[in-house]
């Protein structure tokens, strides 16, 4: 096996978990991975077209994801404060993933609402349920393309 398939694979594999840790790029990775291919002697050829097509969703679906969530935050009336406070919930619930993510995600959002925003209750809970949807909303969409890009390095791997 090439080097270049070795590690396409590998970067393949570090895109699926990137769409789902935060802070890790998880869809780049995955492109990374094809276009590598691209220069692999025993790999079949990645065409320009797969590559384009591959890029352009990358993009759409990178740029959702920095919008989106603050999108959702704000629809539902919540405040940056919600969004801090669902990032911190996220890293602190990694090590119990993906219940402890998911929860963390709503309760540091809530939080971050009720406590620096000083809104009540219901106000809070809304704006953390709007958080939490534009999280799940663009994690999916990041899994499904890193998960697309991968079945993509292995067909063109073997």
């Amino acid at each position: 096996m090439d080097a270049y398939i070795i590690i396409a694979i590998i970067l393949a594999v570090v895109g699926i978990i990137g769409s789902v840790v935060p802070g890790l790029a998880g869809p780049p990775f995955s492109w990374i991975a094809l276009l590598l291919l691209r220069f692999s002697d025993k790999a079949d050829p990645v065409s320009t077209t797969a590559l384009v097509v591959s890029a352009v969703a990358v993009v759409i679906v990178t740029v959702i994801d920095y919008i989106l969530p603050p999108k959702m935050t704000s629809r539902m009336g919540g405040h940056k404060a919600a969004s801090v406070g669902a990032t911190i919930g996220l890293f602190a619930g990694m090590f119990l993933a993906p219940i402890g993510m998911i929860g963390g995600s709503l309760i540091g959002a809530f939080l971050g609402e009720f406590l620096v925003e000083n809104r009540g209750v219901w106000a809070s809970f809304k704006a953390s349920i709007g958080t939490f949807l534009g999280f799940i909303i663009t994690t999916v969409l990041k899994l499904v393309v890193a998960g697309v890009l991968f079945f993509m390095v292995l067909k063109f791997s073997f």
